[in-house]
């Protein structure tokens, strides 16, 4: 029997999608199975793993902000974990936008995009969930429609776990937390943040391989961003910014995820409204990425809100929103270029690709 991947896949549950979805990708042809529901679940638009993978967790329209599930990779199902705090899970409110877990797996970490904080969430030995400390944001940038208050859009643990990266879109900057995982606290670390050029609008952010650079993608001027980053201070200095789409394409178009390949040589990221996934070359010894793309590919569906990297790099995995299409790619890992495959699977508003193995 050849090799697969197990994936997990995060949905908005409409036109006809319910919650979170197993699907596996042939290692070898790139085939896609059937998708399965593995859990009913509201909306859950980014889900991510705990470090040891017996957890997965999902974004939640409450005060607890997620919800964990029990993972059984021999099938792919998802059991519910018990409620760690019950008047949180039933206290409606705003989910948050992305989740991570740190290192040790005793926090969660949440950016609130609507509601503009960041939530470190204690997690127990059995993986519930205690009650969200939150951390609000202030302040507003160019953009009166996107950037008139803040929105926390994304949670990075630093590779040692000491800190915690939050791409705030809605005051152009990236802020940086001292994590202190045992308590499940935030500090600010110093300096706190960096600003991104005014009207960016930093969404995701990934570190390099080597850990002393990172990318931030910016979802309203389509760019992407290279940080130098000091492990030690968890301080973010700019370097250059680089366009994901032609610069002679002028319909309106906003990037979404931002992906480092496995082999840290190559960083892809995806276009909204373009429907693209343009692909970089990282430079060996700055870490920047090259002027221009490599290419400039069709992701295949509408809306490429998000995708993934197989773990041995050789796959690509594309959701869209708006198209109920999952599409996969051949990755060439010395090239970093991306050729379509057939392969493709029907999975209504998909918004989150999450690879177990």
């Amino acid at each position: 029997m050849p090799a697969t991947h197990l994936i997990y896949l995060g949905t908005y549950t409409r036109h006809g999608s319910e919650g979170i979805y197993a699907i596996r990708l042939n290692a070898e042809t790139g085939a896609l199975s059937q998708p399965v529901l593995a859990a009913a679940s509201p909306d859950p638009a980014w889900i991510t793993l705990s470090p040891d993978k017996r957890f997965l967790y999902a974004i939640h329209p409450s005060r607890a902000q997620a919800t964990g599930f029990a993972v059984n990779a021999d099938d792919g199902s998802l059991n519910p974990l018990p409620v760690g705090a019950p008047n949180a899970a039933a206290s409606p409110a705003n989910p948050p936008s992305h989740l991570a877990v740190d290192a040790t797996a005793r926090t969660l970490l949440a950016a609130n995009y609507r509601d503009g904080y960041v939530a470190a969430i204690p997690l127990r030995a059995d993986g519930s969930l205690g009650t969200p400390v939150t951390y609000p944001h202030s302040g507003q940038s160019r953009d009166p429609h996107r950037q008139e208050k803040p929105h926390a859009h994304s949670v990075t643990p630093s590779p040692d776990n000491r800190f915690v990266i939050v791409a705030d879109l809605g005051v152009d900057r990236i802020y940086s937390y001292a994590l202190d995982p045992i308590a499940a606290t935030l500090r600010p670390a110093h300096p706190a943040s960096v600003a991104t050029e005014p009207g960016a609008g930093p969404r995701h952010f990934k570190f390099g391989r080597e850990g002393r650079h990172a990318y931030a993608i910016n979802e309203l001027n389509n760019t992407i961003t290279t940080y130098a980053y000091t492990p030690e201070t968890g301080a973010l200095n700019p370097q250059q910014s680089v366009s994901t789409v032609p610069l002679d394409y002028t319909e309106i178009t906003t990037t979404a995820e931002v992906r480092v390949h496995p082999n840290g040589k190559f960083v892809y990221g995806s276009n909204r409204g373009h429907d693209s996934i343009a692909v970089f070359k990282v430079d060996p010894l700055s870490a920047q990425l090259g002027s221009s793309p490599i290419e400039i590919v069709k992701s295949g569906g509408k809306t490429p809100r998000n995708f993934a990297l197989s773990p041995d790099g050789q796959w690509l995995v594309c959701a869209h929103q708006d198209t109920a299409l999952l599409t996969v790619f051949r990755v060439d890992a010395d090239t970093g270029r991306l050729t379509p495959t057939p392969s493709t699977a029907a999975v209504p508003a998909c918004v989150c690709v999450l690879f177990y193995d």
